[in-house]
């Protein structure tokens, strides 16, 4: 079996995870020094959020080079480490690829708004203004405002779907597939096991550029993106081609190299980023549900609907896959509280596929409380202004925090104070504290990984939803591995035909069991029958 078919992938925000040098910023020697951590854990692949050259208006996901390493975090060497060091310890690499957007100090854009007839002006998306001088159409920028800005020295537009440093590439010009192809190619060539693709959804708009329909659910004070429905910003037809085009540059090289793509939509949109059999797509495209419509709506016949849902909606030959948090989300102990946040970790890692677990949820790290003076994200300091735009308040700050090591200062973290303030629960909530801690949320996970690669049906069995009382979450994996989940804070009890306790979210029960399973609240319980 391909390895990314049954792969945990622990995602790494290297601004945050270690610093090496004290200069407050985690980089990559600060990873590296972290790498039998993650092995220790028991995950599988490792998923790097950018550190390509840039300016960081959006930390990293502004790109000036491809193929560099910003100095922030390193160099090209301490790459080439870092990769090396991750296959030595027998686990994977997949790093971030961010091709609908650069940064507007990226050469190539450089020379597309230097005048109107240079030849790059086609490698990004310009547009003439309305009559009236405004923007060609009503689309809307995630960060706030439009989504164009006029260039005043050649007087059109340039798109751009987040900040206007931010410019869209024109993903309907051959040369700017060419040249992101080889881009991706630079990194394979150097051994990474794959990409995590930003914003897929986004490559390609409508090709007449049509205002989009106003959204009936729109409320004042959410960002100016939902005033809209998205029928021609997002999602066009000639996305899936691109998926295609990519995977079929992954598949020139040995290894099954792999796909995840982040792609915010409904199941029956998502699905067709699978690909076909015959011509496949993307290896993962994310499956955000537990974390728009769960995390929203914590309850077990919630989480149950959301689940059987997208297993009806898999074609035959496709892999799920799994996210209950990540660097754009509130922390998933935030969200649920740390007692549900336990029982969360046992599903996400027992339900068929390949789950993806955020930096530091092992320890249950919370939302950071970020002053004022010390917001960092772009997307919280576009706050609403006299043009009506708006900030996402509090952004995603929070969920970037320092990760916290040990409860000494700056928890471990840098000898420097960090880019973020470090979370206020540090001195109690750290690795060094819960390691030593039989009942921690560290040692659930790493006990978790152990019984799920223990466990075949885990790994391999299918799904199917098992009856049970109101309140509870159960379903079998092969037939012959029964997870139950209690979502609510009473005593739970279901029939099932005898078995053997492999795990409890308590981390206090094994052994067997009678033809009723008592769960206590909060308490999530996997038995092999």
């Amino acid at each position: 079996m391909e390895w990314w078919k049954t792969a945990t992938i622990y995602q790494v925000y290297p601004r945050s995870f270690q610093d090496s040098n004290g200069d407050g910023i985690g980089d990559l020697p600060g990873i590296r020094s972290r790498l039998q951590y993650i092995r220790d854990l028991g995950f599988d692949c490792i998923w790097l959020s950018p550190f390509y050259k840039s300016p960081m208006k959006d930390f990293g996901y502004d790109v000036a080079d491809y193929c560099s390493v910003d100095p922030i975090f390193g160099t090209l060497k301490d790459f080439d480490q870092l990769l090396e060091d991750t296959h030595r310890l027998g686990m994977k690499l997949i790093i971030d690829l961010v091709p609908n957007h650069t940064s507007d100090q990226h050469p190539w854009f450089k020379e597309s708004r230097s005048s109107r007839d240079n030849p790059r002006r086609d490698w990004y998306v310009w547009r003439d203004p309305r009559a009236d001088g405004s923007p060609p159409n009503n689309w809307q920028a995630y960060f706030g405002g439009p989504s164009w800005t006029l260039d005043a020295k050649t007087g059109q537009y340039y798109l751009h779907q987040f900040l206007p440093e931010q410019p869209d590439l024109n993903w309907r010009n051959p040369a700017v597939r060419s040249a992101m192809y080889e881009a991706m190619r630079f990194w394979l060539d150097k051994g990474v096991d794959g990409f995590r693709i930003d914003v897929l959804w986004l490559l390609v708009e409508d090709a007449l550029f049509r205002d989009e329909p106003d959204n009936p659910q729109y409320k004042p004070g959410e960002i100016d993106r939902f005033r809209h429905i998205h029928i021609y910003q997002e999602d066009q037809l000639e996305t899936r081609e691109i998926v295609q085009e990519m995977r079929s540059v992954l598949d020139e090289y040995p290894g099954h190299r792999v796909m995840v793509g982040e792609i915010y939509l409904p199941y029956h949109q998502l699905m067709p980023y699978y690909g076909t059999a015959e011509k496949p797509g993307c290896h993962l495209p994310f499956n955000f549900h537990l974390i728009f419509r769960g995390l929203h709506n914590w309850s077990a016949d919630n989480i149950r609907v959301i689940v059987e849902e997208y297993e009806a909606s898999l074609p035959p030959f496709a892999t799920p896959n799994w996210v209950l948090g990540n660097h754009d989300q509130h922390r998933l102990a935030t969200r649920i509280g740390h007692a549900q946040a336990r029982v969360a970790a046992m599903m996400l890692f027992t339900l068929r596929g390949s789950p993806t677990w955020y930096y530091g949820d092992e320890i249950g790290m919370v939302d950071g409380v970020i002053p004022p003076d010390k917001v960092q994200d772009p997307a919280a300091l576009r706050q609403k202004d006299s043009a009506g735009e708006h900030g996402l308040d509090p952004g995603r700050d929070p969920e970037r925090t320092p990760m916290q090591w040990t409860g000494h200062a700056f928890a471990g973290f840098s000898t420097l104070a960090p880019w973020l303030p470090v979370t206020a629960d540090y001195p109690e909530r750290n690795v060094e504290a819960q390691d030593a801690d039989p009942e921690s949320m560290l040692t659930l996970v790493r006990t978790l990984l152990v019984v799920r690669k223990g466990t075949p049906p885990l790994l391999e069995g299918g799904y199917q939803t098992y009856k049970a009382p109101e309140g509870v979450f159960a379903y079998l994996r092969g037939g012959e591995v029964l997870v139950a989940l209690n979502f609510t804070s009473q005593p739970k009890a279901l029939l099932l035909p005898g078995g053997e306790v492999l795990l409890s979210t308590h981390l206090d029960r094994y052994g067997r069991t009678g033809q009723t399973l008592e769960l206590r609240p909060n308490e999530g319980v996997v038995v092999r029958l």
